[in-house]
């Protein structure tokens, strides 16, 4: 009854086929929250899946309805061993984004896991099946060893996390002194900064969308009779989008660039190298914000995108100078934006600059607020000082991911500290055909969550926090 025994376990889940057996039967359920027509999916991975798995690991499983209509439900399961033990919330999501079943290479059916040489292809398998797989994988290796926990542990699985979490805040809210009670919030998703490196992530970058558009007249007009007569709202709007950054993607609006960067987030980003595995872009050493390292771009600034444009008729184009034209963006953001600001700043920057027709709205969903733990708190260093003890290597820290979690609901609903150990990495093609997990990387994942989940439950270990 050892820690490496317990690392031992989850490791020989993994070899002995039963993560990829378990993982299969998870991805063959057509989950994907996008998709109305798949409504039913959603019950059936909590009812059929994940109750079924976490009830014969002595869990006690609940399936709630979602506070928002016609939203997906919610699953609470928990284990509770005394109630003198720290209590630990885990979460994943069980829905996916829509399968694209069409366009995956080589014939591959998204909704079937294929193993291709370390690659384990399926949608849901890096976003989020996989990554809550390995966690109960973990907690199953730890029950198996040591007879229990040693702690006790609460488990939330939303089905709507693809399209906005849509009433998780409100759900959270209800049951924050109750079934959600804890004292860490320890969970897994997105990328790790290069895929053989563990990471931790502290929080999440939030994302604050909008539409800038331009809006003339009631139909178009023919540009031979009005060229050079009326304004072109495509060329208005390109030249209002000129202004929002320079010709290198540094931001230009005052109060959208952050203060600074604290010495703690300095700190934990020194010497870290952004990679993205073999299928990820070259990073553009000429891109972003000047004096800044990759690290510090991307997991420490803000950055400002274009996502869509659109004006006249793209895909059959006529000789009329159209009506309209309108742009879809974000702001990626940091800890310290004031988020009420972020659209009058833009109003305000381009009046000063002269655009004085265009109309910045934001955008009705998609709107995640920027959470970050302080990269000094204690549970930070128990975190790595285990992840360093399982894998002989010290983790990378970043004080929150690039992208967006609905981190804010667990860090300032429920008030917890949060750590998140990903189990992917950024060139796992998530939300594209061929989404992928390496094998390598979940076995991995799996010594390292059974090393954690041991250590919380370690009677000679020193938690941050006092048994309760």
């Amino acid at each position: 009854m050892t820690r490496d025994a317990a690392i031992a376990e989850a490791r020989d889940y993994f070899d002995g086929g039963g993560f990829v057996r378990d993982l299969a039967r998870r991805v063959a359920i057509r989950s994907t929250s996008q998709d109305p027509d798949h409504a039913d999916s959603l019950r059936q991975y909590l009812d059929d899946e994940m109750c079924a798995s976490l009830d014969a690991l002595g869990y006690v499983c609940r399936v709630f309805p979602n506070p928002v209509a016609d939203a997906g439900p919610i699953l609470i399961a928990e284990r509770v061993e005394d109630s003198a033990f720290p209590t630990v919330l885990t979460y994943g999501h069980g829905d996916t984004v829509r399968g694209l079943d069409d366009m995956w290479a080589d014939g591959r059916d998204p909704w079937k896991l294929t193993q291709d040489g370390d690659r384990l292809y399926g949608r849901g398998t890096a976003d989020n099946k996989g990554q809550h797989s390995v966690n109960m994988g973990g907690l199953a290796a730890v029950i198996a060893t040591r007879g229990a926990l040693g702690f006790n542990s609460r488990i939330l699985i939303e089905t709507g996390e693809e399209i906005g979490s849509l009433g998780l805040r409100e759900f959270c809210a209800e049951h924050a002194d109750g079934l959600l009670a804890a004292d860490l919030f320890l969970s897994s998703d997105g990328p790790r900064i290069a895929p053989g490196t563990p990471t931790l992530f502290l929080g999440a970058r939030g994302v604050y969308p909008f539409e800038i558009s331009v809006n003339l007249r009631e139909g178009g007009h023919h540009s031979g009779n009005w060229g050079g007569l009326i304004a072109n709202p495509a060329i208005l709007l390109a030249q209002a989008l000129a202004v929002i950054t320079d010709g290198r993607g540094a931001i230009r609006v005052p109060e959208w660039r952050p203060a600074s960067l604290t010495n703690s987030v300095r700190h934990a980003l020194a010497g870290l190298d952004v990679q993205g595995g073999d299928n990820a872009p070259d990073i553009d050493p000429d891109w972003g914000e000047p004096g800044l390292t990759p690290a510090e771009r991307v997991y420490g600034w803000n950055s400002f995108e274009i996502l869509a444009v659109t004006s006249g008729t793209p895909e059959r184009p006529v000789n009329a100078i159209p009506p309209t034209a309108k742009a879809f963006c974000h702001l990626r953001y940091v800890v310290g934006a004031d988020e009420d600001d972020i659209v009058p700043a833009l109003r305000r920057h381009l009046a000063d600059n002269g655009h004085d027709k265009i109309h910045v709205e934001k955008s009705a969903s998609g709107f995640l607020r920027a959470t970050r733990l302080d990269p000094d708190d204690p549970w930070v260093g128990w975190a790595a000082d285990s992840v360093t003890r399982t894998t002989g290597s010290t983790p990378a820290i970043l004080p929150n991911l690039g992208g967006a979690l609905p981190n804010d609901v667990f860090s300032e609903v429920l008030g917890l500290p949060t750590i998140w150990v990903p189990h992917s990495y950024a060139g796992c093609s998530q939300h594209a055909p061929n989404e992928h997990l390496l094998g390598s990387v979940a076995r991995e994942g799996l010594e390292i969550m059974a090393g954690l989940f041991w250590d919380l439950g370690d009677r000679e270990s020193e938690l941050p926090v006092g048994r309760r």
